[in-house]
């Protein structure tokens, strides 16, 4: 399984690089390999300063070894080893009306010293962040989601969904970082799913990214913007970051158990404001997103 899932994020990586890439008419990705001393490496793919995208990061990872005490004791186990492999990616657009969009899918396995899997598991997800609301663009994110999901139970779009809404959760502000998608995690085989059954609900969630993402990015690429909607962008960053850097599972595991650093923290925006108590005119497009991230709504 570990083998077969690094395959397919080897060949996602490049399909949705490759699509970026056409999007943006200009920048390329930028790729760089890299070992992780305890342990395996990655394919770090990066592209910045294009026409269309500020900032964009599509990574791909294999890690092993022991697993670190702190995640030993998160993960309430003793002294055993790990692999973990995935697909991490954060774009971010240039013009404020195309949203940021964030996606990971990722497989993780755990040992006894013997080499015995003890345990072993998916996760991963897709979410949207704009700066503008633009609802038919909402709409068609969360539509091509739930059909993915739908393919394998008409449960899975409303029960990931709303982990999606929890998981990214700004608790410290009290909204949304953006308006979702989809969220799981610990998807392990029961009676009645096998793991190869969450491999084939893995793999089509990934390969409905580039469906979800590309025609909203097309559709609002060219958009005219000012210098307010730029600055609004750079303070709704800020919320990002902040979620990111306080919240994140993913940014926290990858700094405990000595993660490459250039790939972890590439989800970071390059320009980014924090103005003091900043509040947007009442009315205004601005107020429009942020009372959307009040509380979680229903898209499709």
């Amino acid at each position: 399984m570990r083998a077969e899932f690094y395959k397919y994020i080897e060949d996602l990586q490049d399909r949705i690089c490759e699509k970026l890439e056409e999007i943006d008419g200009t920048a390329k990705f930028q790729q760089d390999l890299w070992e992780r001393e305890e342990g395996g490496g990655g394919r770090t793919r990066v592209i910045e300063n294009g026409a269309v995208f500020e900032k964009g990061g599509v990574n791909i990872s294999a890690v092993h070894g022991p697993l670190a005490p702190a995640m030993q004791q998160y993960f309430k186990v003793g002294d055993v080893d790990f692999f973990a492999c995935g697909l991490s990616l954060v774009i971010h657009p240039k013009n404020p009306m195309v949203p940021t969009v964030h996606a990971n899918w990722r497989y993780f396995e755990m040992y006894d010293k013997e080499g015995n899997v003890l345990d072993q598991w998916f996760g991963g997800g897709q979410d949207l962040t704009p700066y503008y609301l633009f609802e038919e663009d909402a709409e068609h994110f969360h539509k091509v989601s739930k059909e993915a999901c739908d393919k394998h139970s008409p449960e899975f779009y409303p029960e990931y969904k709303k982990k999606c809404d929890e998981y990214f959760w700004n608790s410290h502000r009290n909204e949304a970082r953006g308006i979702g998608g989809l969220f799981f995690d610990y998807l392990k085989a029961s009676e009645e799913k096998s793991i190869e059954d969450w491999y084939n609900f893995v793999t089509e969630v990934g390969d409905s990214f580039l469906e979800a993402y590309a025609p909203i990015v097309e559709k609002r690429k060219k958009l005219s913007y000012s210098e307010a909607n730029r600055n609004w962008q750079e303070i709704r960053r800020g919320r990002y970051v902040e979620f990111n850097l306080v919240h994140d599972k993913g940014t926290l595991f990858g700094l405990k158990t000595n993660g490459r650093i250039e790939s972890i923290l590439m989800s970071l925006p390059p320009h980014v404001q924090w103005v003091y108590d900043h509040h947007p005119e009442p009315g205004s497009e601005e107020e429009k997103i942020l009372k959307v991230l009040e509380k979680p709504k229903s898209w499709v």
